[in-house]
């Protein structure tokens, strides 16, 4: 009788293993379910080698990409050896209001003309990695991706991942076109840059490989993990060329984990994964209603000019929120009032910098949201159940949403852990939390910040 279409004896490892004879019990390697054979993306040695220069160009285009980004900010609001907040409370109200309506007008001339040009090619890495051939613009992809640092350096509240994704996976469309490799290769080498651009500029090298897999390419397998591995460390460790090899955030207590933990990540993950469920639904509206045309020459003028306005009271919610997060992560009970206030506030204004026609990343700022409301949510529940920092609890809601947001709850975990090198002590709680937010996310609705950005398409397409 054949073997069942989906039995372990039907499956073939392609490649073949290198000694042929089986073990003792003659089962097939294939019957462990993460060792397929290669599929539609066959790992040859061709590949391997575009794996290693597309690491090794990442990692630089994601330097090019932070020293732009760092130029901006420096010009924008001063010397920045005490951190973006810092400077920017340093200046005046005034001048945080002028800088970012200069960083609207030139970005919006910029991304008007680029979308002028749309004959260059797509810009889109979700979009053709999931629907399309993965085939990407690269002199779009970099102005698109240097205008995108600029505003945020000037203060908008955007996410700064978005150039080095986009420039990673763009240098792989590159490669790939020129080595002639087959659609499938090409749709895995393009999601390996655009998850290591992530891991690149963070530091997460783990982390960027599971954006890789578990988010763009949808497949945990080892022909998917091995090559977003490889791809995500090797920039990363490029990277440091230029960018510090410690955590993106600093000083973070190692939080001993206890039982009150465990019942407010049981209480809190399904109200974050409501939360989550209503932000992503706020982006893909806006996503979908953004300025288009000639409005993109002004829009971002206007919409960062109101944002300036509303940081004279709360100057957090300029830039990608990285400030907002390291802040809740080592709170005390005195950030309570302000966390709420900026997380409600964060995804607001981060949804009227992307519907003014704005182009940016959105892992900073949703991380940003989910650690201010775990403060805002702790400081509550220590009301209940006093005796821990609220930093702790920002740790358990920021990841929390991020793998509510993004649909990604392995990414989030292990992004997390990088980003602090601490956060491990509460592993548990983070897991529960995260997967119950996630789940309810995903029931309620099922969209992500990526997927609910998705082009509209034509009857014809669908």
């Amino acid at each position: 009788m054949a073997d069942e279409p989906d039995s372990p004896l039907a499956r073939v490892r392609t490649p073949a293993p290198l000694i042929k004879r089986r073990i003792p019990s003659a089962r097939g390697a294939t019957e462990q379910p993460n060792a397929v054979g290669d599929g539609d993306a066959p790992l040859t040695l061709r590949f391997w080698l575009l794996v290693v220069a597309t690491g090794v160009a990442t990692g630089l285009l994601g330097v090019a990409m932070m020293l732009l980004l760092r130029g901006v900010e420096t010009l924008a609001f001063g010397d920045q050896s005490a951190g973006f907040l810092a400077s920017v409370e340093r200046a005046t109200p005034v001048r945080r209001i002028v800088v970012l309506v200069i960083g609207g007008l030139v970005a919006g001339v910029g991304w008007y003309a680029l979308r002028r040009w749309g004959r260059w090619g797509s810009t889109d890495v979700d979009d053709e990695i999931w629907t399309g051939h993965a085939v990407l613009s690269f002199r779009r992809s970099l102005g698109s991706s240097a205008l995108s640092e600029v505003v945020v350096g000037a203060g908008a509240s955007l996410g700064r991942e978005a150039a080095p994704k986009l420039l990673g996976a763009a240098a792989a469309s590159l490669f790939a076109r020129w080595s002639g490799l087959s659609i499938g290769q090409r749709r895995l080498l393009v999601a390996c840059g655009a998850g290591a651009g992530m891991g690149a500029v963070y530091n997460v090298p783990l982390g960027g490989a599971l954006i890789t897999a578990e988010l763009l390419y949808g497949s945990l397998a080892l022909p998917a993990i091995l090559p977003a591995l490889a791809t995500s460390g090797i920039a990363t460790v490029v990277a440091w060329v230029y960018l510090p090899s410690r955590p993106t955030y600093d000083n973070v207590p190692a939080f001993p984990v206890t039982w009150s933990h465990i019942v407010f990540a049981i209480v809190a993950g399904p109200l974050m994964g409501l939360l989550a469920a209503g932000y992503v639904r706020m982006i893909g509206v806006v996503s979908h209603h953004q300025l288009k045309g000639r409005w993109v020459l002004v829009g971002p003028a206007g919409a960062f000019a109101a944002l300036g306005v509303v940081a004279i009271w709360y100057p957090q919610l300029l830039g990608n929120g990285q400030d907002i997060a390291q802040q809740a992560f080592v709170a005390t009970a005195g950030f309570a009032g302000v966390a709420l206030v900026v997380g409600v506030l964060k995804p607001i204004v981060t949804a009227l910098c992307l519907g003014s026609g704005a182009t940016g990343g959105l892992f900073t700022p949703t991380l940003a949201t989910g650690a201010a409301l775990g403060a805002a949510m702790g400081a509550a529940w220590s009301l209940v159940v006093p005796g821990q920092p609220i930093g702790s609890y920002a740790l358990i809601g920021a990841t929390a949403m991020i793998g509510a947001a993004m649909q990604t709850p392995l990414a989030a975990l292990a992004l997390v852990i990088e980003l602090t090198h601490t956060a491990d002590t509460l592993i548990v709680p983070m897991v529960l939390a995260t997967m119950l937010a996630t789940a309810v996310t995903r029931y309620l609705d099922g969209y992500s910040i990526y997927s609910s950005r998705l082009p509209a398409q034509s009857p014809l397409s669908h």
